[in-house]
This record gives structure tokens, C-alpha cells and sequence, in this order.
């Protein structure tokens, strides 16, 4: 058994993470029900194309977590917050208006649970970094649904005040405020936005970024226990990801790609994990060791460079967008349930 990086920040960060996924699923829920409950077109409209950009950001969280490589469970207060939230949501006894207005309250908690994520990981490693960074999308365009929700809540809270429409300008200046904050983070995310989920290019280049760094991490320190712990990162992401490309990416790619160079990825993967294998039974106070990660690292190098030149685009090339965001949800499956298989290997 190697060690991992699974030290108590990086589990913290986990659960973290996996509370607000919990809370982006409520989100959902909720917008639908809104969509549902309001009679007002434009407010209805508005509620949609919010829902359709969270359900894109879910698929964005999974894949964090995925990156991320440790799988938690929400904790027992946000699953019990969630769950009396869900209640009042779908009971009568709020307004619409009191409804619309503790949902964005939980816009404003998944915010502040992104920054929280984002600074956190800041401290723990730059492979954390690499994994999280498509949690920014999700934190900025939360920050522009807020805005959005506030228009909403006046409007609503006029009518249910006094029985007539608030002034219609309220949308200019809630657009005026979304420019505002887009223009100040440079990269937010509005419900004007065309972007689509990731693609599998993305997902598979994204664990390439992060074993690399992992790789230069190890290769930089001088201390054999973080040695050891940056390898059973290493070993742990690399094997998860090549068994899953091995079960959804290299049998779909096999017919366009052709068998020989499809082969040879095969043929490559083999050798990295007979490598690993390799790595695993040395210690990691040996001048042999990191000798071997060079090798390894140099392996996968070449390997990256192949599936990001040639296989990408064979890729590009044969399959249409839909395709390639479906092979990257199938992708994600298959690994998470690679990583939950590895995680319970480490434990016995």
C-alpha cells in the first residue's frame, strides 16, 4: 500500500466540496419548482436559463470532485439544512417572494463556499489548485445569479406588497450591475452565456495538468515522507485514469483513431502502470527512487503528447459536441468508481 495525500486538509476540502454539490442539487430542485410556481413570463424565462446553467455547473462540480480524487459525503448538518430547506420549498407556507429569497441565500452560501474552496486550496498544494479550477466558472456565475435573484425579489416583494408591478427599468439596472461585476472579474459567467459542458479533451487534459504537477512537486522535495505521499498521489490519479480510458475513451476512439496507434495507447499505459508497480516497491530514500520518477514522468510525457496532439484531434475530428461531453460524463462515472475502488484498497 503507498501513502496518499489524503492528509485531514485535503479531506476537508472534500467534504467541501461534496457539501456543495449537495447544495447545487437543492438549487436545482428549487429553480424548477420556481419555473413551475410563477406566473410571471420574463421571471419564468429568467428561472429557466438559470436552470439550465446550474445543471451544466453540477456536471462542473462533478468533475472537480472526480479531479480532486477523494470522495466524501456531504456532512450531517448540511444534509439535514438541506433537507428542512426542501420542505419549506415544497410546502405552502412561504411566498413565492420568501421562497425565491432563501434561494438566493444558498446562491450567496455557494459563493462564499467556492472563495472558501479556492483560498483553502491555496494553502494545501498546487495539485489541488489544478483540480479546483473549474469550480471559478461556478463561483462567478453564481455571483451573477445573485443579482438576477435581487431583481426577481424586488418585483415579487412589490406585488406581494401592493398587489401591482414594480417598475419595469429594474432589469436594466440589474443587467447595469452584471456588466458591472463581469467587467471587475474579468471572466463571469451571465444567463447570456453560450458556454457548454466540458468535453472530454477538457476532462482528460485537466488530469494531465495536475499529474505534472504532482510530478514536479515530488521532484522538488527533499523530504522522504512527502516523497512518498506525492507518488501515492501520483499513483492513485494515473491509475484511475488510465483504467478509465481504457474502459470509455480507447474503445470509442479505436475506429477512427485506427488500431495500431490506438494500440500503442494501450501499450503505453501498460508500461506505466508495470512502472509504477516499479516505483511502489522502492524507498523512497533512495537516489534510485526519483530516478525512476524521471522515467516514469518522461513515459508519460510522451503518452500526453500523443492523446493531446493526435488522439484530441481525431477526435475533433470524428465526433460532434454532444459526443464528446457524453464520453466526458462516461469518463467521470467510470473513474469515480475507480477511485472509490482504490479508496477502499487503501484502507484494508
Amino acid at each position: 500500500m503507498v501513502s496518499t495525500l489524503d492528509d485531514t486538509k485535503r479531506n476537508a476540502i472534500a467534504e467541501k466540496l461534496a457539501d456543495i454539490k449537495l447544495v447545487q442539487q437543492l438549487i436545482i430542485e428549487n429553480e424548477q419548482l420556481f419555473s413551475r410556481q410563477s406566473t410571471d413570463s420574463e421571471i419564468s424565462d429568467r428561472i429557466r436559463k438559470m436552470l439550465d446553467d446550474d445543471q451544466k455547473n453540477l456536471g462542473i462540480l462533478e468533475t472537480v470532485i472526480v479531479q480532486y480524487g477523494i470522495q466524501k459525503q456531504p456532512r450531517n448538518t448540511i444534509q439535514e439544512m438541506v433537507e428542512k430547506i426542501r420542505q419549506l420549498m415544497q410546502g405552502s407556507e412561504l411566498s413565492l417572494y420568501e421562497k425565491v429569497f432563501q434561494h438566493e441565500l444558498l446562491k450567496h452560501q455557494q459563493v462564499m463556499s467556492g472563495i472558501t474552496v479556492h483560498k483553502a486550496a491555496q494553502k494545501v498544494g498546487a495539485d489541488v489548485m489544478a483540480a479546483i479550477t473549474p469550480l471559478n466558472t461556478v463561483n462567478f456565475e453564481n455571483r451573477a445569479h445573485q443579482e438576477q435573484l435581487k431583481g426577481i425579489l424586488e418585483i415579487l416583494g412589490v406585488r406581494e406588497l401592493t398587489g401591482q408591478d414594480a417598475d419595469q427599468g429594474i432589469w436594466a439596472r440589474v443587467q447595469d450591475a452584471m456588466a458591472a461585476f463581469s467587467g471587475a472579474v474579468g471572466s463571469a459567467v451571465t444567463q447570456g452565456s453560450d458556454k457548454q459542458d466540458m468535453n472530454i479533451q477538457d476532462v482528460i487534459r485537466m488530469d494531465h495538468n495536475k499529474v505534472n504537477i504532482l510530478f514536479t512537486e515530488l521532484l522538488q522535495s527533499n523530504d522522504s515522507q512527502k516523497i512518498q505521499e506525492y507518488f501515492g498521489q501520483i499513483y492513485k490519479d494515473l491509475t484511475a485514469h488510465a483504467e478509465a480510458e481504457e474502459e470509455v475513451v480507447y474503445p470509442r476512439v479505436r475506429s477512427f483513431y485506427g488500431e495500431n496507434d490506438t494500440q500503442e495507447l494501450f501499450d503505453e499505459q501498460a508500461e506505466m502502470k508495470r512502472m509504477l508497480e516499479e516505483i511502489k516497491a522502492l524507498s523512497p530514500s533512495t537516489s534510485q527512487f526519483k530516478d525512476k520518477v524521471k522515467q516514469l514522468m518522461d513515459a508519460v510525457g510522451d503518452h500526453i503528447r500523443q492523446e493531446e496532439s493526435t488522439m484530441f484531434a481525431a477526435i475533433r475530428n470524428n465526433l460532434s459536441s454532444d459526443q464528446t461531453e457524453q464520453m466526458a460524463t462516461q469518463f467521470k462515472a467510470a473513474k469515480a468508481k475507480i477511485q472509490e475502488r482504490l479508496g477502499k484498497q487503501a484502507v484494508k
